[in-house]
């Protein structure tokens, strides 16, 4: 590879676009990884980002195979020239890193390294994160380093806009995290209101019960079957508010085996027949997931609290790429276009809004008396 500034720039621009297509942070860092281990024509790259105990947060790796990485044991820690870079903001280039005198030695699976070029990752003056490439793929002579200050300009190219990505993503997630912080507490107040008026109910319901029971045995054994009933529909309230309430274990689990796991929860709680099917469908990127996961518990509770269903059937297929999500009810329905003032109060602004978020898109049709499907489209990574 010719790493001139004028063959370097398409590779660098490239690059740039590579990492603007990412939302989540660890697939930043790897796209970063990868795209200056390639831009320079090396046979390692990483990149790490550090935590405040002397260690790193996040290591991401390049050209080291996954069970190399295993081998090679924990994550570094900040010292010798990695320290140098995080503390110092100054790259290093160097021909043979084993010759410096910071040079501490490495695990016994480590594979060798010889020419090195680092560099800090910063946003002003806060250090995100050290970036390093090894071993370039060329001839070495005179003991030289094989990266130039061509590289070394190329490499300082990426590193100022992989700190722009990073912080990007970063603030993606703090939004993220804000966001769902604000469900929780719209669920909290919801889940509050809603429980709390059927505990009223029922208390009132009890107590006249208990007044019938003497003069009126058979108005109070219908005020105790309306308890009872209470009782049941709060036990609702508050099952369907734990599983919106806890943590989709997308990252451990998958969207396939959450989502069925949820809705088997869903078929216990409630008295109509849920069901859930899935058929090739592949891993998703982070965010699509996530997406995908919300608009079918949005639309469940519709079917589940609105529609009066006595089935719901919830499909995920693959569709190209990506999935498709149906959710389909044999509940009550209702007129799409008289309902759309009421768009919020059943979710669609927000099921719509998700899936414009991640490049999907989400479609409705229901008729009163002809139940409900929901399908929402997204693309693949």
């Amino acid at each position: 590879m010719t790493n001139g500034p004028g063959a370097g720039i398409p590779a660098v621009s490239t690059a740039i676009l590579a990492m603007s297509r990412h939302l989540e942070v660890r697939d930043v860092l790897k796209t970063i990884v990868a795209s200056a281990r390639e831009l320079l024509d090396a046979e390692y790259a990483a990149l790490g980002v550090p935590d405040d105990h002397g260690g790193f947060a996040q290591f991401v790796v390049d050209g080291v195979s996954a069970e190399q990485w295993k081998a090679i044991g924990p994550l570094p820690r900040q010292h010798g020239i990695l320290a140098a870079m995080l503390h110092n903001a100054t790259p290093e280039r160097l021909a043979d890193v084993r010759e410096d005198p910071r040079f501490g030695g490495w695990p016994a699976a480590h594979p060798d390294m010889s020419d090195f070029l680092g560099l800090p990752v910063a946003d002003g003056d806060e250090i995100l994160g050290a970036l390093f490439l090894a071993n370039k793929r060329c001839p070495k002579e005179d003991g030289r380093c094989g990266f130039t200050e061509d590289d070394e300009r190329l490499l300082g190219i990426l590193a100022q806009h992989a700190a722009i990505a990073l912080t990007n993503a970063r603030l993606y997630e703090r939004s993220r995290e804000l966001t769902i912080a604000g469900e929780r507490a719209r669920l909290a107040h919801e889940l509050h209101d809603a429980v709390a008026q059927k505990l009223f109910s029922l208390r009132l319901t009890a107590q006249a019960a208990t007044a019938l029971v003497d003069r009126d045995p058979g108005r109070a054994k219908d005020e105790l079957h309306q308890v009872a009933a209470l009782a049941a529909e709060a036990a609702d309230e508050l099952r369907a508010a734990v599983i919106e309430l806890r943590p989709a274990a997308l990252d451990e689990d998958g969207l396939v085996a959450t989502l069925r796991s949820q809705i088997q929860v869903l078929d216990r709680a409630h008295s109509a027949h849920v069901t859930f099917t899935a058929h090739g469908v592949r891993a998703l990127p982070a965010a699509q997931e996530e997406a995908v996961l919300r608009v079918a518990q949005e639309a469940l509770h519709n079917a589940l609290r609105h529609s009066g269903a006595e089935h719901v059937e919830v499909a995920l297929g693959r569709s190209g790429q990506g999935a498709l999500l149906r959710v389909a009810d044999d509940g009550c329905g209702f007129d799409p276009a008289t309902v759309r003032r009421a768009g919020r109060h059943l979710g669609l602004v927000s099921m719509h809004d998700r899936a414009g978020g991640v490049g999907g898109k989400l479609t409705v049709e229901s008729e009163p008396g002809k139940g409900t499907a929901v399908e929402m489209e997204v693309p693949g990574g």
